[in-house]
């Protein structure tokens, strides 16, 4: 007699011993739809060995120095997409956000000859204004977050408008620290082999403790062996690519300031109380609420961060090309946005997802970008082929979830 679901272990609190058992668990895991960034990252290999091999400039080390300095902007703003996406909700208004933000940067920087600190905090501060709005509509009156944030793109797109007043265009100054940031601050290189060392250290560390509160707990836990593995594998990862950057300009601190914002939001959602509540609100409203949850706080606290993130990505989007105008937010923004936060694994059905989405999305995304402008092929074939991978991304977290539910892991 087949075995039920509930009779089936959950191979999360499961920790294998050895490599052909890490391998089974891997298999076991696929299997049963819960297939994590593993789709992400085999797309992301064939891409890159497909535009290599039509263009052996696309893994030149000038190439993937541009193309990690192009996904912090878009990269920031995805990250606040995979915050709503958790909860089950979206966020259609994140480039009239990011543009709006530009906007008030160009005109208090410029114009009003505002200190840059305190420009860079009402332009924050207005993201995380329109986030509370957003949160509020919602909560209070329970209208989708659909047509909330679509009338959003609409009216923060004309409230950017008027914000620029009739030029339409403000440049920011080049020697401004903001410009300088976005566009020539690079580590040196031995400060990003110090940052490799630092950062795969700190991820043993959280492997060391993790590993410890099992043990404590008499649950199986990694061995001391396994953590040594991973964490001398992901030290060889970044060293090799701090060198290889290295051999151009190196490391962009825009696209490090990014990935510290991935790890910050990581920490955020997986190892504090916040980050559990988001989770649980995603896989099941009510049963979040009668656990005690706050949900609707948890609500604004989400559309608050994501517009928030919004700002913050279109402040660098704006410094990165020195100028905030019309088109400031516009165009492909929450296209790509949205679109690599989906790609990267977030779920369209909430509860599922990392912060390392937004990472993985927007490498995929800027990938595809990067390879198809060297290529000299026009940008309707970059949306088209953008739509594909969008509909596989898609499609492949529908077929998992399936699997997840067929398994009773949902």
């Amino acid at each position: 007699m087949p075995a039920s679901a509930v009779d089936v272990p959950d191979d999360r609190l499961l920790s294998p011993r050895s490599l052909r058992a890490a391998v089974a668990l891997l298999l076991t895991r696929v299997r049963g739809g819960d297939l994590g960034s593993l789709p992400v990252v085999i797309g992301l290999v064939l891409i890159w060995t497909v535009f290599q091999a039509l263009n052996p400039i696309f893994l030149s080390s000038t190439n993937l120095v541009n193309l990690t300095m192009q996904c912090a902007a878009i990269g920031t703003i995805a990250l606040g997409i995979v915050l709503v996406l958790l909860v089950g909700e979206i966020d259609l208004s994140v480039g009239s956000v990011a543009g709006l933000a530009a906007a008030i940067l160009a005109v208090t920087f410029v114009q009003l000859q505002w200190n840059l600190a305190i420009a860079l905090v009402a332009a924050i501060g207005a993201g995380a204004l329109v986030g509370l709005l957003y949160g509020f509509l919602y909560t209070r009156f329970g209208l989708p977050s659909f047509v909330i944030t679509l009338a959003g793109l609409l009216g923060f797109l004309g409230l950017q408008l008027w914000v620029l007043g009739a030029t339409g265009s403000i440049n920011l100054p080049f020697d401004s620290w903001i410009v300088y940031f976005a566009q020539q601050m690079f580590l040196p290189a031995w400060a990003s082999y110090v940052v490799a060392v630092l950062t795969a250290a700190g991820y043993a560390w959280i492997l060391m403790r993790r590993a410890r509160a099992r043990a404590a707990a008499n649950l199986v836990s990694q061995s001391y062996v396994e953590i040594g593995l991973r964490g001398g594998a992901l030290l060889v990862f970044l060293l090799v690519a701090a060198w290889y950057l290295n051999l151009s300009r190196g490391v962009g601190v825009m696209f490090l300031f990014f990935l510290a914002l991935v790890v910050i939001a990581n920490f955020a959602l997986t190892r504090t109380r916040w980050g559990r509540a988001v989770y649980a609100v995603g896989g099941s409203v009510e049963a979040s609420r009668r656990a005690g949850i706050p949900v609707d706080r948890i609500y604004i606290s989400v559309f608050m961060l994501c517009s928030s993130l919004a700002a913050v990505g279109g402040i660098l989007a704006a410094a990165r090309l020195a100028a905030a105008n019309q088109s400031s937010g516009a165009g492909d923004v929450n296209l790509n946005a949205i679109a690599a936060a989906v790609i990267g694994g977030a779920s369209l059905f909430g509860g599922r997802g990392t912060a390392f989405a937004a990472l993985l999305g927007i490498v995929v995304i800027q990938s595809i970008s990067s390879g198809l402008t060297l290529l000299n092929l026009d940008s309707s074939v970059q949306f088209m082929v953008t739509g594909v991978v969008l509909v596989l991304a898609v499609t492949v977290d529908s077929l998992s979830r399936r699997k997840r539910a067929a398994a009773g892991r949902a």
